[in-house]
């Protein structure tokens, strides 16, 4: 039978935080199998590890988180950092754990992750399920590298985040501390894994043709017209008044969406940056994107009040839960950070609606800036803005 626990600190001293952590997560445990630790930009995270160690040996895995985490006891954070970790065990579960930074070829860097990560577990099958997180870059590579090796095997998982979308994130597996690259953890194992991928945000009438990508994450233009002007009509604004990173805050509530082939899953592309091409029209201007898009296929404009993103969390929570034929032992719940800036000052309606559902059963909830998943039947997908909940069955 699967149990779990977690443990958090605010401990200005790393390596304090580190052990008031872990012997959070390990009280109730006795052969915890794996840990996922979320922390954030302000610690120092090899500090945070060595103190960790002091405790335990067993496998780690996690990020930094955006400003904050939530778990049962509230929403932790501090200006000095925070740490939190959700650990499980389960006599019968073996998880292999594997990380490589970032290089010339990401998705050979995901076939290689793959395959330590099944060498780590010392077997030579393919996992039931997967967890995955990266900087917020190249993570559909890293993926399609993946399952070069084990093929589609259900995942879920989100990028690394920071507090001001700067570079300072951070990926933890084991004692290994980097800022790009790419880290599993391979989960075997008969118990459920569940999750639900989703976006909650509401379909409008704007929609048109992606006619024009550069590098996979620039769109240029919809229906052969400038992409950010486009956008900028959909949303009734100024395209100079979305340029630069004034895009991102205007965007969070008004994203872009991508249907899977079947249509049952709308996937976010998150507008990140206004791209000014420094000529004296708007006719040439672009649109950074959180993630991958491709020509000739069609893209609508989503949108959802910041009461339907609160919402929005414990909806997928239930969704989660009646998929589930056993009793729910864990939940990770990734959480979109641009997600979390709207939602603002009301976060704390977000923790009262988690803890009211989960019903006593151990949860972390980190803040990311992609989230990984699948749901009714479609391909393992990155996206952004998005709620990426998994929960773990007892048995």
């Amino acid at each position: 039978m699967l149990k779990s626990c977690v443990g958090y600190s605010t401990n200005m001293d790393n390596i304090l935080a580190g052990m008031e952590t872990a012997k959070g997560a390990l009280k109730e445990l006795s052969n915890a199998k794996v840990g996922f630790i979320y922390t954030s930009e302000k610690n120092n995270i090899k500090e945070l590890v060595q103190g960790i160690r002091k405790i335990t040996n067993m496998p780690i895995i996690g990020s930094t988180s955006n400003e904050a985490i939530i778990v049962e006891d509230g929403i932790i954070s501090s200006e000095y950092g925070f740490a939190g970790m959700l650990a499980m065990e389960d006599k019968n579960m073996v998880v292999g754990v594997a990380a490589h930074e970032a290089g010339k070829d990401p998705r050979a860097i995901g076939r290689r992750v793959a395959i330590e990560a099944v060498e780590n577990a010392k077997t030579t099958r393919a996992p039931a399920y997967f967890y995955m997180v990266a900087s917020p870059k190249e993570e559909e590579e890293y993926l399609m590298g993946i399952q070069d090796v084990i093929g589609r095997v259900p995942m879920f998982g989100g990028s690394a985040a920071d507090n001001n979308v700067e570079g300072n994130w951070k990926i933890i597996c084991n004692d290994k501390v980097f800022s790009d690259g790419v880290a599993v953890a391979f989960f075997y194992t008969d118990n459920e894994i569940i999750t639900s991928f989703s976006g909650n945000y509401r379909e409008t009438n704007n929609m048109g043709l992606i006619t024009e990508v550069k590098d996979d994450r620039t769109l240029v233009s919809i229906d052969g017209i400038s992409a950010l002007r486009k956008y900028a009509t959909w949303i009734n604004k100024a395209p100079s008044s979305l340029i630069g990173s004034k895009l991102l805050e205007a965007s969070a509530s008004k994203p872009l969406g991508i249907k899977d082939p079947l249509g049952n899953l709308t996937i976010i592309r998150h507008p990140m940056i206004g791209n000014d091409m420094g000529t004296k029209t708007t006719t040439d201007d672009t649109i950074t994107l959180g993630n991958k898009v491709v020509p000739r296929t069609a893209i609508i404009q989503l949108e959802a009040t910041t009461d339907e993103l609160i919402d929005a969390s414990v909806n997928t929570l239930r969704d989660l839960r009646r998929q589930l034929y056993t009793e729910p032992a864990a939940y990770i719940l990734i959480h979109s950070g641009n997600r979390r800036k709207v939602i603002g000052d009301r976060l704390n309606e977000v923790h009262k609606l988690l803890v009211k559902e989960t019903k006593g059963v151990p949860f972390i909830m980190p803040f990311t800036f992609g989230e990984y998943g699948y749901d009714s039947h479609s391909a393992n997908i990155c996206g952004g803005l998005m709620l990426s909940f998994t929960v773990f069955g007892k048995n």
